[in-house]
């Protein structure tokens, strides 16, 4: 078996210094150096100089034709070709003349991409782009990623916002249209009288001195405790209840006209109504109030079916509500079903052993034999001035042993209709973020907090108690659950949502100086549905009497009157019989 020889090359050495020799001395080792590379240059240097690249892979010859051609494929050690940059004359590369026509076209041979303009168009990755030339370094790729990344995400932004305003302003438009009307249709004939800005309400102060209890009626069941340790995942259904409440209006209470005509007070009222007035700069939608004078008595009363018998839902939000009416989200469906869940919710949270603490009197305006809701009233003196004084009719729900002593209560609760709307998940934050989703419910309904507040004030409540209530399932808007139930003090929580009471009673007082100087009539005070401002209108005497409409029987209960025709006396005698039992 024969083998080729295999001739080691042959190492040059370099008696004068260091690395290899010069090509042009005529040393012993030059013949070993006329094997050297050819076209490779050796530039020398020190420790502190910065290092460029051996070779550049990435380099494309702006002029391919000045590279000196050996074929019709391109020659791989091109790369190596520093001939078109070659300063150094002792180096035999080009010409004299050659070299010193390029010397100006010298460069570093750097890898990082040139700057971009700031404001210049919009640059992408091109996989066709730059296809013959190697990749890039991994850290300036990372550095492009990110440029770009950073590029789509102000873009995405841009155009979120754009679209937000867009839909804001829209929103608006239509919110403003459709549920901001005003809760009363005002008539030609009324004359207003008076126009209050709410800016006039800020600055209005008044302290008034400890209230004298009048009278204690009804009866009250306590508060179960268990309902303190509710949570999310320990939820409990939302019962229906049977019990009424009996909610009338200030001139239609037995108290209260007993009251006036013993001269008790000058100024007669609810805490639902001073609750409409005192934070009335806070409130959004329309409401209104109707306001009789008799003699040297002011009576503060409510219309049948006023916005003041429900409860408003997402009233301060932001975030517009569905306009039309049947739908189950809209702000008078959502009205009706808080204040739904606002009466079970009061009853069902009460110890169910049928023990009910009576007080002094029954509540007023209720039959024998009707079974009411556990509710107390307490009739309430204040002195505006020194021959002025108010009653209020304040509502309590239960009582509690705290500290061993009797408290009383009030039961509210709030409700969670479609965690869209609201932004925050109550089922998730409850447990673990209860001050976010209270913040949450303050910026979207201020003005009810705001009025549960003030009536627990004035009623002089021990304990509020805030029920979270939830639907099932969003689009179920019968079925309900408890979340949780929070308790805070009147006083630290009037604090915490920054409510003043002297401001509270100047915006009552205030009322009250206007009203007492009308003459004797009927009036009607009306927040305008757009503006931030009351409004006073004079109205006839029997304004809103009328309203009542009865609504026909079905034609199987209706009475039909015999026919005047016949003359058979079977029909005339069954008619005869058929009419009394139709009657009763």
């Amino acid at each position: 078996m024969v083998f080729e020889s295999f001739e080691v090359a042959t190492v040059p050495f370099n008696s004068d210094g260091w690395g290899p020799p010069d090509a042009s001395s005529t040393s012993s080792t030059s013949v070993a150096a006329a094997n050297l590379l050819p076209n490779v240059p050796l530039a020398s240097f020190s420790r502190s100089e910065k290092l460029g690249r051996v070779a550049d892979w990435t380099r494309t010859l702006s002029n391919p034709s000045a590279r000196p051609h050996t074929g019709s494929k391109p020659d791989p050690s091109s790369i190596f070709d520093f001939s078109a940059f070659a300063v150094d004359e002792g180096f035999n590369l080009a010409n004299s003349s050659a070299a010193d026509e390029d010397s100006g076209t010298f460069r570093l041979v750097d890898g990082k991409p040139p700057p971009r303009p700031r404001f210049g168009p919009k640059w992408r990755f091109n996989n066709f782009h730059n296809r013959n030339q190697l990749p890039q370094r991994r850290d300036e790729e990372v550095e492009a990623k990110k440029r770009e990344a950073e590029k789509d995400r102000a873009r995405r932004d841009r155009l979120y916002n754009n679209n937000r305003n867009n839909l804001h302003h829209n929103h608006h438009t239509r919110r403003e249209n459709a549920a901001f009307k005003s809760s009363v249709d005002i008539q030609p004939e009324w004359n207003m009288l008076e126009q209050i800005p709410f800016s006039a309400f800020s600055k209005l102060s008044f302290t008034v001195q400890e209230p004298e209890d009048l009278l204690l009626c009804g009866g009250l069941e306590s508060y179960d405790r268990s309902y303190d340790r509710i949570t999310p995942k320990a939820e409990r259904r939302l019962e229906r209840f049977k019990n009424r409440g009996f909610k009338v209006t200030t001139s239609d209470d037995d108290v209260i006209r007993r009251l006036a005509k013993e001269d008790k007070a000058t100024v007669f009222a609810t805490d639902a109504i001073l609750a409409a007035l005192m934070c009335a700069p806070r409130s959004v939608y329309s409401w209104d109030l109707v306001i009789q004078r008799v003699g040297n008595k002011l009576f503060f009363d409510k219309r049948d079916g006023s916005p003041l018998d429900l409860l408003s839902v997402h009233e301060t939000s932001q975030e517009p509500l569905p306009e039309g009416k049947e739908d189950i989200n809209s702000a008078h469906s959502l009205g009706l079903e808080a204040a739904f869940i606002n009466q079970n919710f009061a009853q069902q949270v009460l110890v169910k052993n049928g023990k009910r603490e009576v007080f002094d009197e029954p509540i007023p305006n209720v039959n024998e034999g009707e079974e009411n809701a556990s509710v107390a009233y307490r009739y309430r003196r204040w002195k505006l001035d020194d021959s002025m004084y108010l009653v209020a009719r304040c509502e309590l729900q239960s009582t509690v042993e705290m500290n061993s002593q009797k408290s009383f209560l009030t039961l509210n609760a709030l409700n969670e209709f479609d965690p869209k709307y609201s932004g925050v998940d109550w089922r998730q934050k409850l447990e673990t973020q209860r001050g976010a989703v209270l913040a949450n419910e303050l910026k979207n309904n201020g003005n009810k907090l705001a009025k549960w507040t003030a009536q627990a004030l004035l009623g002089n409540a021990d304990m509020m108690k805030i029920g979270f209530v939830s639907r099932v399932h969003p689009r179920d808007h019968f079925n309900h659950v408890i979340l949780s139930v929070l308790g805070y003090k009147p006083k630290d929580f009037a604090g915490q949502i920054n409510l003043n009471t002297a401001n509270m009673w100047g915006i009552v007082k205030s009322i009250v100086d206007l009203c007492m100087k009308l003459s004797e009539g009927k009036y009607v005070l009306v927040k305008d549905p757009v503006k931030p401002q009351v409004r006073i209108y004079e109205v006839p005497a029997d304004a809103f009497e009328n309203d009542y409409v009865e609504e026909p029987l079905p034609e199987d209960e209706q009475v039909q009157p015999p026919e005047e025709n016949s003359t058979e006396g079977e029909t005339n005698g069954a008619a005869e019989e058929k009419k009394p039992e139709d009657q009763a």
